[in-house]
Parts: structure tokens; sequence; C-alpha cells
């Protein structure tokens, strides 16, 4: 899975701008996430480290690696392997200590570009720094070594990074003089599918006594993610935000409003755009705020291609790195606002008018196929386009089809001679902007996410629509979701459901409480329960499961009564029989949180679901239909 190509290897020492092909159609619309940065420029070292791995793993035997846990012969990390939490990759490239930082941030996570300290953020190898320093451009622009291994092939670098100094690096920000004579807009982001969120009550203390706030804007994000399990759905997902914010003493004045959209399929977003518009007169600048991997790099980057941003930003300020790794911003990021003048404010009106109107069969053929492909992906989909454009003094898109057309495999032509020049914002530009403000995630306690390796990350966190798993237990069962979390039927008089809402990669087993032990530590990080994964060496450094009993009386066959929520793994919601009474036992590895969650978040989630499938107590799966919010409705299903 990690061996390079041959050709990649022998393309690892050069380096060139990559730039997106333009898309055709409605500008901004449909547009996959992608990033405009120089591309990182190993030194030979660590050409010759790659090269070394992937020739080791040719000529050795499978698993040899994982085995070793430890540096390779040479004396130095494997860089291409990752065994457990505390192991990610290490930078590979000379650091020269004596080189001062450079005062530039990495456009895409913020930190600051530096060759002094490979474990430290903003790394860039000293020979790459200094290639990039002697440039016309210089640094600007360029990304870090770990935003670079993000990117490219999803592996995050160890960094010596305390989780309080995201905390330092937000509470700094917000506690910043006021410009502009107001107050920030703060504008928090959360992941629904965590309520309760365990960030929200800290807030008040990252604001700090003496800070001036215009006013607070809560989102729910990844509603995408959630069947409608009744009609009134996202009314009720609204109420529960709502409740959160009131537990959080978030209420009242300080509380402008609360919306519910997707960051990754578009859903509410242009509501979004048009609340944060009429803030314009009564707030400074804005700070998106949350924990980590609540989707505000995501957010930001749509924001920078929206109505909301100056129509020249997206060409100056590049878009944020974006990973499931938790902690991907280091520090601040940021693009200007445009003032939305009541001019703009009508044509954008007009616009959506008109969109409103369309229905599937009118849009070009570019946006069926990227509507549904977010179709498949999330069951609420929203469409994002842009009102305001720049400008371009030709109407012909110069670019070299050498550099664009090639794959993975081939080596591509460089056009010698040629260098981007960028573009730069004039003073009257930003002299008096107002200025959107991405902010480092804070890290959450207690997160089952906090143990778990890149690979396991990846398959914990859902990024497709949930489909529900439901089950009927009886007393004395147990249900498995992966390693990760377990629930025991202990007694009750019937039968009940247990209805899984989890990523859809993560396996769900279905034992019995004489061999659930026995399975657990036959299976744990095994290929039968996945999650951990690395065998019995990962398993020694993992934590036990914990148990917590949870006493619950049933509300009716077609109602959850409770949620049990398996820290960031998921959630189990139970129905049971009116005023049935089950007495259960939930496990979670220790030092995490187990939640019981009253009312759930989806009551009527265990009706989305097939026929029972015979001899088992699984029932089959149904997927609810996916549409999107601002087309018009044709009446064929």
């Amino acid at each position: 899975m990690h061996r390079l190509a041959p050709a990649l290897l022998a393309r690892l020492g050069r380096a060139r701008p990559w730039l997106p092909l333009p898309r055709r159609g409605a500008a901004g619309r449909g547009e996959e996430e992608r990033f405009v940065f120089l591309e990182y420029e190993p030194d030979p070292d660590e050409v010759a480290a790659v090269a070394a791995v992937a020739a080791r793993r040719r000529e050795g035997k499978p698993g040899r690696e994982r085995r070793e846990r430890g540096p390779v012969a040479a004396g130095r990390p494997d860089p291409l392997v990752a065994v457990g939490r505390p192991d990610p990759l290490v930078a590979v490239g000379r650091p020269d200590p004596s080189v001062p930082p450079s005062g530039v941030s990495c456009s895409g996570c913020g930190a600051e570009l530096q060759c002094r300290d490979g474990a430290a953020p903003g790394f860039v190898p000293a020979e790459k720094y200094r290639s990039l320093s002697e440039g016309a451009a210089g640094l600007r622009g360029a990304v870090c070594q770990r935003c670079w291994w993000l990117t490219r092939y999803g592996r995050a670098l160890r960094l010596q990074l305390p989780p309080e100094q995201h905390r330092q690096v937000v509470s700094a920000a917000l506690r910043r003089p006021p410009r502009h004579g107001r107050g920030p807009l703060l504008l928090y982001l959360l992941d629904v599918l965590e309520l309760p969120d365990p960030v929200l009550p800290q807030l008040p203390g990252l604001l700090g006594p003496d800070a001036t706030a215009a006013g607070l804007l809560v989102v729910g994000n990844k509603v995408d993610l959630l069947p409608a399990d009744s009609p009134g759905h996202l009314g009720r997902l609204r109420q529960r935000v709502a409740a959160a914010c009131a537990q959080a003493g978030l209420h009242g004045a300080p509380l402008v409003d609360i919306r519910l959209v997707s960051a990754k399929t578009g859903f509410g977003l242009e509501g979004l755009i048009s609340r944060l518009q009429q803030s314009w007169k009564c707030a400074g600048d804005v700070y998106l705020l949350g924990a980590t991997n609540s989707g505000k790099s995501t957010l930001f980057n749509i924001l920078l291609y929206s109505d909301y941003c100056k129509t020249r930003a997206p060409d100056i300020i590049n878009r944020a790195t974006i990973s499931s790794w938790p902690g991907t911003t280091l520090n601040l990021l940021k693009f200007p606002i445009i003032n939305p003048t009541c001019d703009r404010i009508f044509r954008r009106q007009e616009r959506l008018k008109e969109e409103a109107t369309k229905t599937e069969d009118q849009l070009s053929s570019e946006e069926k196929k990227y509507l549904n492909r977010l179709k498949k992906q999330g069951y609420l989909v929203g469409r994002v386009g842009r009102t305001f454009q720049q400008q371009k003094s030709s109407s012909v898109v110069d670019f070299d089809p050498d550099m664009l057309s090639y794959s993975i495999d081939e080596d591509p032509r460089h056009s010698p001679g040629k260098r981007e020049e960028r573009e730069e914002f004039s003073d009257n530009e930003v002299k008096d902007a107002r200025w959107c403000f991405d902010t480092p995630g804070i890290i959450k306690e207690n997160c089952v996410l906090n143990l778990l390796t890149e690979k396991e990350v990846k398959l914990v966190l859902p990024t497709q629509a949930i489909i529900p798993r439901t089950f009927i237990l009886s007393p004395g069962m147990v249900l498995f979701l992966a390693a990760l979390g377990r629930v025991d039927y202990l007694q009750g008089e019937k039968p009940a459901w247990f209805t899984v809402m989890a990523s859809n990669l993560l396996p769900v087993r279905i034992a019995t409480l004489s061999n659930a032990d026995a399975i657990y530590e036959k299976h744990a990080a095994e290929e039968y329960l996945k999650v951990p994964m690395g065998g019995e060496e990962r398993m020694k450094e993992f934590p036990p499961l914990v148990p917590q009993d949870i006493t619950l009386k049933g509300v009716g066959t077609t109602e959850a009564v409770a949620d049990i929520k398996l820290s960031s793994a998921g959630w189990v919601a139970v129905t049971a029989h009116a005023k049935e009474e089950l007495l259960l036992r939930a496990y979670t590895p220790r030092g995490t949180a187990l939640v019981v969650r009253e009312p759930p978040l989806l009551p009527y989630i265990s009706t989305i679901r097939g026929a029972r499938i015979a001899g088992t107590a699984a029932y089959r799966t149904k997927r609810p239909p996916s549409t999107v919010e601002n087309l018009k409705i044709t009446g064929r299903r």
C-alpha cells in the first residue's frame, strides 16, 4: 500500500507549481477540494531514505517493518511506517539550527516556516528552505513538510506541540483589541455527531473577562451524514444544538443565531453566507472556532470561494490544509471579507432566486455529475455559487497541457524559464478590510481519537452518509463496535432494538455474554474487529475497556429512549417496548468519555431498516434518498 512508483521516486527531487485545471460552467459551483502550493522538494537524503524503504519492502517479508517498531538499520526512523498514536511519521531532511525563522506562515496550516527543528511546526528541510528563500517569490505560498505529506499522502508528521498551545493561539487571537471599533463575530462550528459538544463550555474561558465579541453564531456541521429519521428531523437537531448552547451558558444576547450546514456538501451554506453578511455593520472580524475535526478548515475553504470573500482573494490566498488527523491547523489563516453593499446584496439575491427555479434536468452535465457524487456521500446537498467574479483581461486560459496531463507513473515535462507570478492585495483593498480567520482546533479531552493511529482515525471518522445498522438483541447478548466499544444487554423481559450510528467502515459484531470476553481477547486489533489494528503488539499499548452500568426505560417500539455514545467512535440508539426496564453495561477504552444522550439525537432511527435477516440478529440496511436543497422539485422520483 505504501510503495512508491519508481517514476514518482524519480520526481521527488523536482519542484514545480501545481495548478488546477479551470472548471467549465458556473464558476465556483461543484469545485472539488484542490490545493495550490509549491510542490515540496525533498533533499537527496530524503529521496534515498524513501527509496531504501521501498526497496526493503520489495525484498522483505510482509509486515516486517511493523514488527520492528523502531529505527531502520541506518539509525533513522522509517518515514513510511506509523504504528500506534505516539509514532506518526518523523520529518525527513536536514535541519539547520543556524537559520532564523522566516516570519512567513505556511499557506496550509499557518505555522511559521522554519528549517531549524524537524520536530517543530512549519519545518522545511534546509536545502529546500534556501532554494525557496532565494527565489523571486520567496517563501510566500509555500507549505511546510507536514502539510505536504498530509495533502499528498494523507500521512501526518510527529510534532512536539503540546495540546495547550492550540488553546493559547485561539485565546490570544480573541483577546486582541477590537478593530473598526467593534468586537469580532464568533462563528463556532460544532460537529452534530459529537453532541453534547465537549469544547463549547470552554468558550467563555477562551474569551476571558475583558474580551468583547459582537455576537456568537453557532453552526452545527456534518448534518449531511445523518439520515432523516422522520419529518422535521432538522428542527429537532437544531433544538439539540440550542440545548447544548444553553447547557454551556451561551444564550440570550451573545447568541445571535443557530444554523445547520454541511461544509462538505454545501447544504445550508448560502443561507449562512447571507446571515454572515447581515453582521457586517455590527461586527468587526470573524473568527472560526471549534474543536478538532469539526470542519472549520473545510468551511474556511468554501467561504474563500463564495460571495463572502473579496473577488481577488482566491487568486492570492491558498486553501487551508484539510485532513482527518486532529489538529491540522496550527496558527491563524485568513481571507478578506467583501463589503456587502446594497448593489451586491441585490445581485446576489437575484442569482439565488434564478438558481432556485432550476430543476436538476436544467443543470449542465458537469454539475449533474458533481451533485450525483455528493448525493452518494451525504443525505443533504447544497449548491454554493459565486455572484461576483474578477474580470479577466483575456478569455484565453494560459496553461501548459504537458504539465497538466500526466499520470502518477509518468514523468511530467517542465517548461524552463516560466514561473508563475503571484498576485498581491493593494493597500486600498486591505487597509479597512474585515477578515475571516480560521483558528486551530481545540483538542478534545477524553476522546478515543487521541488513542488511534492515522489509519485507524480514517476508519473511525465517517466521511460518507452513515447507514443505520439495527439489531434485535435478547438479554444475555452483546454488541461490539469494532474493538472500541461494547454494549451488553444484561437484564430485560423482552428483546430490544440497538441501532448503530458510526462509520460504515467499522464492523459491528454480535456475541453472547459467555463468549464476549474471549472474542475480544482473540480478535482485538485483528481484522474481525478491525480497529485498533496491529495485533498483540498494538493491544499492549492500547488501554483496556472500562464498563459503566446504564438503566433505561423504553418508550415504545418505534422511538429510541437514549443514545449510548461511545466517545467519538459512534453511538448506539436503544429502542425498547414501552415501560420496559433495561439494564445495560457499556464499555469504552480507559480515559475516554461514555455519554448517555437523553433525548436521543435521532429518536426514530430504528425505523430505517429493511427486513430481518433470517437466522441472525440483524436487519437489512436501508439508505434513504439524498436531496438537494436549492433546486426546484419536479415531482419525479
